[in-house]
């Protein structure tokens, strides 16, 4: 755990605001939200899922540590990252989990969903 946790603090990462995008499984809806807000608003991102029983990356400790911001897909994660990590500043997007990854629907949704609450 002590290289992750040195590597999520690397200075060579520079200033860009390190933004974490979180849905249930991170396979569709938050790696779409990573690529959307790397390119619309030029964050350093990564996508993980809060469901460790589905999630290929899962959201943990490291991760939160890692991020400037924590946009979530849905409330219910939103309520427990912030119980569980209360300095996080968490973004709940408000996105239920019926897209395809990079959907063109979706990838409108969190952009003008973000915009309305950053």
């Amino acid at each position: 755990m002590h290289n992750r946790l040195y590597n999520c603090r690397n200075p060579y990462q520079g200033p860009t605001k390190r933004v974490l995008c979180v849905c249930s499984a991170g396979l569709l809806r938050s790696p779409t939200a990573a690529v959307v807000l790397n390119r619309e608003f030029g964050y350093n991102t990564r996508a993980c899922g809060y469901d460790v029983g589905h999630a290929l990356i899962p959201f943990d400790a490291v991760l939160a540590a890692w991020a400037d911001e924590i946009v979530v897909m849905e409330q219910y994660m939103a309520d427990d990252i912030q119980k569980d990590y209360p300095a996080a500043k968490v973004i709940c997007l408000g996105i239920q989990d019926s897209f395809a990854y990079m959907d063109k629907v979706l990838q409108q949704k969190i952009k003008e969903n973000y915009e309305a609450v950053k």
